[in-house]
């Protein structure tokens, strides 16, 4: 009987343990979905998900501390190497496009620098609940982390319509496609 009760013990022990290492390698990922607040205060960002399955993670500007140039006018995306898209206001345009979940938890992908026209890669990650890190890189050998605070008050001039709405951001082209609809089923006559 004794050896019945260290047998079951063994095994349970050996079930906790094949458990808890499955739960350690498996993180569960904090959607980074919100507004963020950039560690310089020039900028909210929205976050969301996008794409066609909602599996991605895009993010607008939809507020600037100074969205006007000299004269007076909405500052431009005028380093885009794109020339259609050198007139464009800063202000509503994606600059996080389509991260992917990693399995660590974090979201990768490529971030839009409209100072100089170029796109980096990038990870973020809610490092607590209104905290969220980002992470870009020249490389990948070049890295620079920024913590970005949650936002949950409305500044003036911030953006607060729902993205492609009036008074809202405005997603690129890959990534403004909505999931298809559901289909009614349609009762049997």
């Amino acid at each position: 009987m004794n050896f019945l009760v260290r047998m079951f013990l063994r095994s349970l022990v050996a079930a906790l343990l094949m458990s808890s290492t499955g739960r350690a390698e498996t993180i569960a990922p904090v959607d980074p979905s919100g507004t963020w607040l950039t560690e310089d205060g020039r900028a909210r960002i929205r976050l969301e998900r996008c794409g066609p399955a909602r599996d991605r993670i895009c993010g607008f500007i939809v507020w600037m501390k100074d969205p006007l140039d000299s004269h007076g006018q909405p500052l431009r995306d005028s380093f885009n190497p794109d020339p259609d898209q050198r007139t464009r206001a800063l202000l509503g345009h994606q600059l996080i496009l389509g991260l992917k979940l990693t399995p660590e938890g974090r979201f990768d992908g490529d971030i839009y620098n409209a100072e100089d026209g170029k796109s980096y890669a990038v990870s973020l990650w809610r490092d607590k609940s209104d905290r969220l890190k980002l992470k870009g890189c020249l490389l990948k050998l070049l890295c620079q982390t920024q913590t970005w605070t949650q936002t949950l008050d409305v500044q003036p001039g911030q953006l607060v319509g729902l993205t492609g709405d009036v008074g809202g951001p405005r997603a690129d082209r890959e990534w403004a496609s909505l999931p298809p609809p559901v289909k009614a089923k349609s009762a049997a006559k």
